[in-house]
């Protein structure tokens, strides 16, 4: 996976909410979470940011062209092209009008990512999955080694 101590922090947190149901806007490891965040507990509890509160409606990517995700990621990561991604690095897509939905890369194209019509947390491929490779996404990380 990686020999990066903190990178594989990430990505065992990321894994140990596998299965968890998708709930728009919940935090409960194997309870409930959503794309926004899932990312959010996960970095926190790896201990890369400090606890985060995100402020959002959960259908904003359909009524707004504000990127309120973005923002939120920049303040902790900065983009990164696709050849630089490594473990834990993150993943966001656009979906409907603005870059709207996160996943934590577990090793591209493996990602792991908060789905709610496949109603849960779940690994998936950045590559073959249609909902994900058909739409543009940006690369971030919270790393200083790339």
């Amino acid at each position: 996976m990686t020999r990066d101590p903190r990178r594989a922090a990430v990505v065992t947190e990321a894994l140990s909410w596998e299965l968890t149901p998708y709930h728009e806007r919940a935090r409960i490891k194997g309870v409930g979470v959503d794309c926004a965040q899932f990312p959010a507990a996960v970095y926190e509890a790896a201990g890369m940011i400090p606890h985060i509160e995100p402020d959002y409606n959960p259908q904003w990517m359909l009524h707004r062209d504000e990127e309120q995700y973005l923002g939120w990621v920049r303040t902790y990561a900065r983009e990164i092209e696709r050849a630089a991604v490594g473990p834990g690095d993150f993943a966001i897509w656009k979906f409907g009008r603005c870059f709207s939905h996160g996943a934590i890369v577990i090793a591209l194209p493996e990602v792991i990512h908060a789905v709610i019509a496949g109603n849960g947390v779940l690994r998936g491929n950045a590559d073959r999955d249609e909902e994900l490779r058909s739409r543009a996404v940006k690369f971030f990380t919270l790393f200083e080694d790339r």
